[in-house]
């Protein structure tokens, strides 16, 4: 679907921490559910730099492994939607609210997060990724991929 949005083009160096064991299927995206995706729905989490990893790990350290590397990733990606901004937000009829609700107690409660809502309203809506701004850290900032490494999705590439 071709969409009114304002969606954003990127292009930059991005951040992933991974178990060294799964580095070579760190493109792959989640195995688990997270605040966008429930189990088995392709997304790739990433940070916009390494202390956007830092305050990302603080809701997951209990279900993670202790050694982690940190991936740089090159990204290359048309369709994002920027839930930083207040105007693209009331375009797209989703909130701030909706996005950062825990989502955790819901998923273990077999409910659907209301942060899933956003992602399927945007997908819906034409967008490829979103922005998601730190609730831990206010001024960092996440790119979350719905697609990537397809001839018409964002193009992700781990660097040496």
């Amino acid at each position: 679907m071709t969409s009114s949005l304002p969606l954003l083009a990127l292009d930059g160096i991005f951040y992933r921490a991974v178990d060294p064991a799964f580095r070579d299927t760190a493109l792959c995206g989640s195995r688990r559910p997270g605040r966008y995706s429930a189990s088995g729905q392709p997304t790739l989490y990433l940070s916009s730099s390494p202390e956007g990893v830092d305050a990302a790990m603080i809701a997951h350290r209990g279900n993670r492994s202790q050694a982690l590397e940190l991936l740089r990733v090159r990204v290359t990606a048309n369709r994002i939607f920027d839930l930083r901004d207040p105007e693209a937000r009331r375009l797209a009829n989703v909130s701030l609210d909706q996005a950062t609700a825990p989502w955790q107690d819901a998923v273990s409660q077999g409910r659907t997060p209301a942060s899933w809502a956003v992602r399927n309203c945007l997908e819906s809506l034409g967008a490829q990724g979103l922005v998601d701004p730190s609730r831990k850290v206010p001024g960092l900032w996440h790119l979350v991929l719905f697609a990537w490494s397809r001839d018409d999705a964002a193009k992700a590439t781990i660097l040496e």
